[in-house]
């Protein structure tokens, strides 16, 4: 069965179990530490998955790591393989293009990649995943050094080669045709590691759209070297990507689309390979159940999760399900709000 199919098949359980739990009364809390993070008051105790506020079905993972994946999203290395299973997806500028720093928690994929090197911006970004394992085809000297002293847990390619599972893909060219396998990856992890806290509220059944919201039909974001656009899918309540004019599939031929799509607008270092600045605080717009909150993100340590705020000052709740974060330069994002349509927008 298709990892996309049994994906939204098992999550969308997950979050019809939330719509009908929080109709029966009471209050509930999850397992998984919440420091942080304003959290779900969904009403009856139930574990949930950390990085996506669905009930958790599968206790053998309620403890599991992060996983952080670099993939590569050069023209060359598309489709790649596990974008529908990750649970977070960050994407990053780099020299002149865009890479995927994806999230696996809740499920892995095999073969998970192409997969390539890290950067700088990684340590301060994933720092709130709690010491996550990062998975990368390795990078020059100073970063390497720099991700050797962090926290991120390194099986880059060089560390975890045989033991990770990585080899080289006949179907792709040289640089862009490394893969690797989430479930011998896992295996790696030191003793002692366990479950990230969750990085973002999500609302419940009861939460309607809060009045600082805008009905969305969609959004263009302009990261380096990508024209990206996401549009509302009210049928299956998710944005569907779609980068340079093209649907964005996964090695199966299966749509990337998630029900929540949050841009943090934040400052880029100038030269040849950019890095981002995600410590203070900026723009941010958040993309779900089809409306726009504009509003602000803040963050003072690394080691902790964005703070989403909208324009009168509220916590912004995503929908329960997988986040897509685009990091963008400020400016760079444009809304389709309701009235509109995408050929009425230009990219920004």
């Amino acid at each position: 069965m298709n990892r996309r199919f049994v994906r939204l098949g098992t999550r969308s359980l997950a979050v019809a179990a939330v719509v009908a739990l929080s109709a029966c009364g009471g209050s509930s809390e999850s397992s998984v530490s919440t420091d942080s993070v304003p959290t779900t008051d969904s009403v009856v105790d139930v574990p949930l998955n950390p990085l996506l506020g669905t009930p958790l079905e599968d206790s053998t993972t309620a403890n599991r790591p992060a996983m952080v994946v670099k993939i590569d999203n050069h023209p060359g290395a598309r489709p790649q393989a596990g974008i529908n299973q990750a649970d977070i997806i960050f994407e990053e500028n780099v020299e002149k293009l865009t890479r995927y720093a994806a999230v696996f928690q809740s499920l892995g994929s095999d073969p998970v990649g192409p997969i390539r090197s890290g950067r700088f911006q990684d340590i301060n970004l994933l720092g709130s995943l709690n010491k996550p394992l990062f998975v990368w085809s390795g990078g020059n000297s100073k970063v390497s050094a720099a991700i050797g002293k962090s926290d991120l847990v390194d099986l880059s390619y060089s560390v975890a080669n045989t033991d990770g599972g990585f080899k080289r893909s006949d179907e792709y060219k040289a640089p862009h045709n490394l893969f690797a396998e989430t479930t011998k990856l896992w295996t790696l992890a030191p003793a002692g590691s366990s479950a990230p806290v969750p990085q973002f509220a999500y609302r419940t059944v009861s939460d309607a759209n809060a009045s600082t919201s805008k009905e969305a039909l969609g959004l263009k974001v302009s990261m380096d070297g990508v024209k990206v656009q996401w549009d509302w899918d009210s049928t299956a309540k998710e944005w569907v990507r779609t980068q340079d004019g093209t649907p964005v599939v996964d090695t199966e031929d299966v749509a990337l689309s998630v029900p929540n799509v949050v841009v943090l607008e934040v400052e880029y270092t100038k030269g040849y390979s950019p890095t981002s600045k995600t410590l203070g605080s900026g723009k941010v717009y958040v993309f779900t159940n089809g409306a726009m909150y504009e509003g602000t993100w803040t963050r003072t340590d690394r080691l902790k999760p964005f703070e989403l705020k909208d324009s009168a000052g509220g916590v912004i709740k995503l929908t329960p399900g997988q986040t897509f974060v685009e990091v963008a330069r400020a400016g760079k994002t444009a809304a389709v709000l309701a009235g509109m349509t995408q050929d009425d927008v230009e990219f920004p």
